[in-house]
């Protein structure tokens, strides 16, 4: 298939990689981009995941908590900054996260669906419409996830006006302030860091395979590497695997306060719980990032890259 300076633009976005090597892996893999990605990745010249946004979207994410047991996140899109700035949008995106609160909704279409609990003549759809109507740009209800604790708390944390929201929940047998202080500390840690695992055990083995199949690749494709012994080879692949779940895994993370520079998060929730005569379990964490996946259109950036690639 024709590979176009738009599929080379989004693959750029999405691994890093340099323009001319996103041409030829997508000449390579026939325009197949989850192909393109693997093979980028194979070669050593994407990183090791996907760019979180790629070109991020203007919006808002809001959290709302209630008595410490029950949390909300949402995302609501706009066209513009200006727009995500604007009070009367503000004020429809916290009203979003109430319902969201409220909600019994299993997924968005179901949610749109259910009447306003600010009219209940008129569903969050017409709500939303309505607000396009007087805002004068096309808004978007993308995404909520709702938290439950059952046997502990949950904590929220908003980082840069709502461009990050954070909710985390924790199985815990005591609730006061300096627990809740560490547990919104963690928050600012996932805001931060962006782990995509409480720990390696919520991480399964196809993903681990998955991962070393990429790294043995990278070193066979370095000259220097892939001349060493096959038991050496191994034990890089596993010595990177573990630096990279070190990454990824909330409770391996460095605890970005840590006064050593060492201090892991699960030793420093573990430092708390001592303190506070705790049985304290970080269980689950949400993390919702404005824009994120979704690309905006960016025509001089579209035309720049056609112009370099003679389209």
């Amino acid at each position: 298939m024709a590979i176009t300076a738009a599929m080379v633009k989004e693959l750029r976005e999405m691994t890093g990689a340099g323009m001319m090597d996103c041409k030829k892996a997508l000449n390579e893999t026939n325009g197949d981009m989850d192909a393109a990605i693997e093979l980028l990745r194979k070669n050593g010249q994407a990183k090791a995941e996907k760019k979180a946004g790629r070109i991020a979207a203007e919006g808002l994410c809001k959290v709302v908590v209630k008595d410490d047991k029950l949390a909300a996140v949402v995302e609501v899109n706009s066209e513009t900054d200006f727009v995500a700035k604007n009070e009367k949008f503000q004020n429809f995106v916290a009203a979003v996260a109430d319902q969201a609160l409220a909600t019994n909704a299993a997924d968005l279409d179901a949610f749109l669906a259910e009447a306003w609990n600010q009219d209940a003549s008129k569903t969050v759809k017409d709500a939303l419409v309505e607000e396009v109507a007087v805002i004068g740009e096309n808004l978007t209800i993308r995404r909520f996830e709702k938290v439950q604790a059952e046997n502990g708390c949950v904590v929220s944390y908003t980082h840069g006006g709502g461009r990050i929201g954070v909710i985390v929940e924790a199985e815990t047998d005591v609730v006061n302030d300096a627990v809740k202080e560490a547990l919104t500390n963690v928050a600012m840690q996932i805001a931060a860091l962006y782990p995509k695992y409480v720990s390696d055990d919520e991480v399964s083995a196809d993903y681990i395979a998955h991962e070393k199949e990429i790294l043995k690749a990278q070193i066979m494709n370095d000259p220097k590497e892939s001349q060493k012994p096959e038991k050496v080879i191994e034990g890089m692949i596993q010595g990177r695997i573990k630096k990279e779940l070190k990454e990824i895994c909330l409770l391996d993370q460095v605890y970005v306060k840590a006064e050593d520079g060492k201090q892991t998060v699960g030793k420093y929730v573990e430092q708390v719980a001592k303190e506070n005569g705790a049985a304290l379990k970080i269980k689950r964490f949400v993390r919702f990032e404005t824009g994120e996946g979704i690309e905006k259109k960016n025509e001089d950036f579209a035309a720049e890259v056609a112009a370099q690639l003679g389209q």
